[in-house]
């Protein structure tokens, strides 16, 4: 079978959205023109990102009304695809401007190392337990990419490195802690906000019986919000009998779990036999645990999904699909 590749996945994620949405918006379109909302909604990327994308780079010149309004054409819709097909690949915003605006090309370099140099502004930050710096970095980043590019390419190594650090001694648990917090509070808001305005599919999300940390489920939960998912987020360590009749309570049409590699793969298979027995939506599993215990997850009839944060959500989309 063939390996379907991240750019592959939002290609035809936007594509398809792009059919959904245009004959649900009809009456929002001045000619062949979309207002800003509904480019959002097509795209996944928020109206936030694509006046930045405009006001630093000019890389999107809308249309606008008498009153001031965007009006984006079907090649500004087109464009935004280019554009999230290369942050895929890890070029910068600022790579991405250039090259399409055939501008002087930055070195090979340079767009990866934007990344890089995220992370090491934000460390430093954490070092001198300074809020006022970290929020200028995350809130940059944020402008200016999609929520599952900063999850992968900022916030993912980010914990990483922290943890290194304390690990070999060259950071604090306080640096950590401190972090923690602040990176839990800034997704708690936006999860909040943004949840309250999805009306897509409604999934339930929780780490596995024995899974103390949460930030992995949390993250997926955010990129899922991105691509227009409802989202019933439960936390750390939640028994699976909880989940059963959280299930049966609400119209969510699945349910996506998480865990470490250190968890027991017998209880796990235990833990999904009773789930997938018991209910008739799909189950999920991501997290090192999904590669860990890949075997006991496939014989209890519920699906691993790996790290991949959008070929993830591509799977669950496509299994959501055959269920209906």
């Amino acid at each position: 079978m063939k390996k379907i590749c991240t750019k592959d996945v939002i290609s035809v994620q936007l594509m398809y959205k792009y059919l959904d949405w245009l004959d649900l918006t009809m009456q929002e379109r001045v000619g062949d023109n979309f207002p800003i909302r509904t480019v959002s909604e097509i795209t996944g990327v928020n109206s936030v990102t694509l006046r930045a994308w405009e006001r630093r780079y000019g890389l999107i010149k809308p249309l606008r009304t008498p009153k001031g309004h965007r009006l984006y054409s079907q090649q500004d819709i087109q464009l935004i695809q280019d554009v999230l097909d290369r942050l895929s690949q890890g070029m910068s915003i600022s790579q991405i401007a250039r090259d399409i605006l055939d501008k002087t090309s930055m070195d090979d370099g340079e767009h990866s190392d934007v990344w890089g140099q995220y992370c090491h502004h934000m460390i430093k930050a954490v070092c001198r337990f300074d809020e006022h710096a970290l929020e200028a970095v995350y809130n940059d980043a944020m402008a200016l990419y999609p929520v599952d590019v900063v999850t992968t390419r900022l916030i993912m190594p980010l914990l990483e490195q922290l943890g290194n650090r304390w690990q070999e001694k060259s950071g604090s648990v306080a640096e950590e802690h401190f972090f923690s917090v602040y990176l839990r509070n800034k997704l708690g808001a936006r999860f909040h906000h943004q949840n309250l305005r999805n009306s897509g599919p409604k999934l339930i999300m929780a780490c596995l019986p024995g899974e103390h940390h949460e930030f992995g489920i949390l993250l997926f939960a955010l990129t899922a919000h991105s691509k227009g998912y409802q989202v019933i987020l439960l936390g750390a360590d939640l028994p699976v009998t909880e989940l059963i009749q959280v299930a049966e309570r609400t119209d969510s049409q699945g349910i996506v779990l998480a865990g470490s590699a250190s968890l027991n793969c017998d209880s796990i298979s235990e833990d999904i036999n009773l789930l997938t027995g018991t209910l008739s939506i799909p189950v999920f599993i991501g997290g090192d645990v999904s590669y860990a215990c890949r075997d006991e997850i496939a014989q209890a009839s519920a699906f691993p999904l790996g790290h991949d944060l959008v070929g993830s959500l591509y799977t669950i989309a496509n299994r959501l699909n055959r269920s209906n």
